[in-house]
């Protein structure tokens, strides 16, 4: 372990996970076609992650400052348990999902990578960032992957809860 991650027990405790979605979801970039419809890439990396972080048990949230159909999409797709959109108070609406999780702020972790993260960064009980983020978050971030935004870290950060456990990916996987 790296002196810059958390404790396994820090991770342990960990029962949900919200994430902001550009920057960590996704590389951060977007594209617009001639007929104005916006495109963005998720990694099946990422998609596999959370997906591996459902099955076992870990509830989901998007908390994002944007207001885009692809968040929802996204959110349907990955059967996400809470989405906040256009959301220019994350702190708010980490809180929210925790009353509605019925979880306490310090197991619900947070991976963001910007400064308007650093909210929610500051009241989860695991902040998160991708090797990519502001370096104001990455100061903040108590977990850095070695991934950037879009390519894999939200799966490493699934990970580490997952191995913090004793549990591996594989292991999850096949359960189902």
């Amino acid at each position: 372990m790296q002196a810059d991650q958390p404790s396994p027990i820090a991770l342990q405790s960990i029962r949900a996970l919200a994430m902001d979605v550009d920057g960590v979801l996704t590389d951060g970039g977007f594209w617009w076609g001639a007929d104005g419809a916006e495109w963005k890439r998720f990694s099946f990396l990422d998609i596999m992650g959370l997906s591996l972080a459902r099955r076992a048990g870990i509830q989901l949230a998007l908390i994002s400052g944007e207001n885009s159909p692809l968040v929802d999409r996204y959110a349907h797709k990955m059967s996400i348990d809470f989405v906040a959109k256009g959301c220019h108070n994350k702190a708010g609406a980490l809180r929210d999902f925790a009353q509605s999780a019925s979880l306490p702020l310090a197991q619900i972790a947070f991976m963001g990578d910007d400064v308007n993260d650093l909210p929610a960064m500051r009241i989860a009980g695991v902040a998160a960032a991708p090797a990519t983020a502001a370096p104001d978050v990455l100061a903040c971030a108590a977990f850095v992957s070695k991934h950037p935004g879009g390519n894999g870290a939200v799966r490493e950060f699934v990970e580490a809860l997952l191995n913090a456990r004793g549990l591996t990916a594989a292991e999850i996987y096949t359960k189902a």
